[in-house]
């Protein structure tokens, strides 16, 4: 059984996204399916159809809201961040490098940050050039793309003076933390994490390689998803110094984007965190 999937673009005339952000998807579906830690619906393929219309047709599954398998979630979750670490571990075992073959896995260790594709959150295309620095990574093609929409379309001077201050800051939130390039979904709130009978399914996601952390930053935007989803979570990854103080970070990239997609109604929480960061 198939399930095809359209959306409308915010604030257009009922036009069909760009093939571009289906084939992303796409490629964020096959590179978590591969790891084998978290279900996500199989994807088919991207179609263009008559009309100016695109469609992603993958495998129908029977979904239901989250539930009984919270917990479940919070440690695949950590499977998937953990599984590129995994990798590198049994590549220094062995001594060769990890890649498909036989006797080998399918999946290849990544040692640097970024994605192989542009990948979309919400309508907004996202820069995943590789980059060896993860700082680096997120200030230029995360929060500074994010910045040059909100300055070419509104202006908002106290959010240039804001972030003049913080991109100075951003280095020592990260001091002593070791970051391992993890898969992450990189979209991951209430509403694209559901559940069958067999156990928890994330879907609709931006995949790229970056850091643990900005998943969970997602999750506790919007809530929906409880303590034993974050217990099951952290008793595989452990939070580390510093932690709240990157979600914050983590969360004005989120911010900045929902203002950028969906209109100023996100201005007053993101103009707050800067704020607090700064501080």
């Amino acid at each position: 059984c198939l399930d095809a999937v359209s959306s409308t673009l915010q604030g257009q005339r009922k036009k069909s996204p760009p093939i571009r952000m289906f084939l992303g998807e796409m490629a964020s579906l096959e590179a978590i399916l591969k790891t084998q830690t978290v279900r996500v619906p199989k994807p088919i393929k991207a179609v263009e159809l008559p009309g100016d219309n695109t469609v992603l047709v993958m495998e129908h599954l029977e979904m239901k809201r989250l539930n009984r398998h919270s917990a479940l979630l919070g440690a695949q979750l950590a499977d998937l961040h953990l599984h590129n670490q995994q990798l590198r571990e049994k590549m220094k075992k062995k001594g060769s490098t990890v890649g498909k073959g036989q006797g080998q896995m399918e999946v290849q260790f990544v040692d640097q940050f970024g994605f192989h594709t542009v990948t979309c959150c919400g309508y907004l295309p996202q820069v995943n050039n590789w980059c060896s620095d993860w700082v680096s990574f997120f200030a230029r093609q995360r929060i500074q793309p994010q910045m040059d929409l909100i300055e070419r379309s509104l202006g908002n001077r106290k959010a240039r003076e804001l972030w003049a201050q913080l991109q100075l800051k951003i280095p020592s939130f990260f001091c002593g933390v070791e970051i391992i390039p993890s898969l992450l979904h990189g979209d991951l709130w209430g509403g694209n994490v559901v559940e069958d009978d067999s156990g928890p399914i994330i879907f609709d996601p931006d995949s790229f390689y970056g850091h643990s952390e900005y998943d969970l930053a997602m999750t506790g935007i919007f809530g929906g998803f409880s303590s034993s989803f974050y217990s099951a979570y952290h008793s595989k990854i452990p939070r580390a110094a510093g932690f709240e103080k990157r979600l914050k970070l983590y969360q004005l990239f989120h911010c900045m984007n929902h203002w950028n997609n969906f209109g100023s109604g996100y201005r007053g929480s993101f103009i707050n965190i800067m704020r607090n960061l700064v501080k």
